[in-house]
């Protein structure tokens, strides 16, 4: 586990490349950047490249929605950094029918195309998981998929969710 880097703040989604902008939500509704969210939260980087983040990693964010998703704010972010990067026109679809039809995610989904939001909050790799207070103060930034990084993740959000901010 790596120490959490600080919050790159800002007003609004998009800006700086720092959170999605509306447009690049494939799934749910567009979701503000943390510093806006009135209770915790939980974003994971991830790629459909990446096995662990198909296999293990959006499995257990799709378990930590169903356990915690009424407490937390939940949500995914298909990261081009570290992988190939592919044009909006070529990832987007292939996303969408991800999303919708084989891993019937809950929970919102945006795209990073250029990985500048992955690069923003200093991700290690896919997946990876940020866990954020409300107002958006990261409380833990966790790489990899492996039990012990999901058992961190599932304290720290049932602490969160026990005690809401």
């Amino acid at each position: 586990m790596s120490e959490a880097p600080t919050s790159p703040h800002h007003t609004d989604a998009g800006h700086d490349g720092r959170w999605p902008d509306r447009q690049d939500f494939v799934q749910g509704p567009p979701v503000p950047p943390p510093d806006a969210w009135e209770r915790p939260g939980v974003v994971m980087f991830f790629n459909l490249e990446c096995p662990g983040c198909v296999s293990r990693g959006l499995p257990f964010l799709k378990r930590l929605h169903a356990e915690f998703g009424r407490e937390v704010q939940v949500m995914a972010v298909h990261t081009s950094r570290g992988h190939r990067g592919f044009a909006r026109e070529d990832v987007e679809p292939q996303l969408r029918r991800f999303v919708t039809t084989f891993a019937r995610l809950p929970f919102p989904v945006a795209l990073d195309l250029t990985g500048s939001v992955a690069a923003a909050w200093e991700t290690e790799g896919t997946p990876h998981t940020l866990v954020f207070a409300a107002g958006g103060e990261l409380l833990r930034s966790v790489y990899g998929s492996q039990e012990g990084a999901q058992t961190r993740l599932e304290y720290l959000l049932a602490e969160l969710s026990a005690h809401p901010s």
